[in-house]
């Protein structure tokens, strides 16, 4: 089987011929860290932060990212918006929603200015539209992989995308004070979703991942009945409307969404990720509890195991995974989160190599 064909067999609650190795995220530094490893005469930017990149730095990480998902054999491959920042500083970044971030030497710039804090901020938003621009990275993915590979596309959701666009804290407070405000911010978040998903398909995508954190290690932000009025209705349109494009359909939440998992299944998704161990995400549990109905990609820890443990550990991490969760089918191994710049590239190694060594089907 291809990675494209082991990858959307399993969405399918289907069991592939192995167990499918993805990666969901992957920072620069890591990037350049693994390829070091894999093969040291590849050319790398000598910067670690693709924003302070020119173009042709950030081509050459680009072809690092795409050696590493082909030399270990990665069934699949996540996209998403590339550089739509515009800089307005050495330190402040601007997206194409007219949110400002500051940049951070340890991954994702923060959003720190909020351009719709109201309703008269609202009335007077021209929010972005689509472009086949944004999607360059999917277009150089299928140009390089073709249907080698299983594309993803990571999408923010209605949660991070309103609460950049008006601040979590406003969000919070507008949820009591002014909801039909939260709602219209929503919508216009979704509409600009639905209408990206048409061109997602156009360009060959096969995964769309509603990409909304939702929770931290204890328990969700907002309470169930708030995520059901105003946060999981936006997503289900998504959901609906990639499933009615023949496209599967992942969510992400770091943190603990046990309280919401219902909900998930409830909405339709094809599979769940990433299943943080630190956050109450015990695999096994997770697994007996959806009886099939997603499909699990994670739980690999990338806070204690990838950063400081030994290479055999991560072996035995893997296979106790593969043992007690994917015997059946429905378990893609990847990390509990990205491949941040704390993790040891021997050790995300030796998470490729030991999905290889124990993840045939017999």
């Amino acid at each position: 089987m291809t990675g494209r064909e082991r990858i959307l067999a399993c969405l399918s609650g289907e069991k592939p011929d192995r167990v499918p190795l993805y990666i969901h995220a992957i920072n620069e530094v890591t990037i350049k860290g693994i390829t070091r490893l894999m093969n040291p005469s590849m050319p790398l930017p000598e910067k670690d932060n693709v924003y302070d990149m020119d173009e042709q730095e950030t081509m050459l990480l680009l072809n690092a990212f795409f050696a590493i998902h082909e030399h270990y054999g990665v069934d699949g491959l996540t996209c998403f918006d590339l550089l739509n920042e515009k800089p307005v500083n050495d330190e402040y970044v601007v997206d194409q929603f007219g949110v400002t971030y500051k940049k951070s030497a340890f991954g994702l710039p923060v959003p720190v200015k909020h351009p719709v804090l109201n309703d008269e901020d609202l009335r007077s938003y021209a929010p972005p539209k689509p472009t086949p621009d944004e999607l360059r990275l999917l277009y150089f993915a299928k140009q390089h992989f073709g249907d080698q590979k299983a594309i993803f596309w990571m999408m923010r959701g209605a949660f991070v995308r309103a609460t950049r666009l008006m601040g979590l804290e406003n969000f919070m407070i507008n949820i009591y004070d002014n909801p039909r405000f939260v709602h219209s911010v929503c919508q216009m978040i979704t509409d600009y979703n639905l209408a990206k998903i048409n061109l997602l398909k156009q360009m060959g995508l096969d995964v769309l991942i509603v990409e909304d954190d939702i929770a931290d290690k204890n328990r969700p932000f907002v309470s169930t009945e708030h995520f059901k009025e105003f946060i999981n209705p936006y997503n289900r349109q998504l959901v609906d409307k990639a499933h009615a494009l023949g496209l599967k359909v992942i969510r992400h939440s770091d943190g603990n969404v046990w309280p919401l998992l219902d909900i998930l299944m409830e909405t339709g998704y094809d599979g769940l990720n990433p299943l943080e161990p630190q956050a109450g995400m015990n695999l096994v549990k997770v697994k007996e509890y959806t009886k099939g109905r997603l499909c699990l990609l994670g739980n690999i820890d990338c806070q204690a195991l990838l950063s400081s443990g030994s290479k055999e550990n991560v072996y035995q991490a893997v296979k106790t995974a593969i043992e007690t969760a994917g015997q059946d089918g429905g378990l893609i191994i990847c990390s509990s989160n990205s491949l941040h710049p704390g993790v040891r590239p021997e050790n995300c190694i030796a998470m490729f190599e030991a999905t290889k060594k124990y993840g045939l089907y017999k």
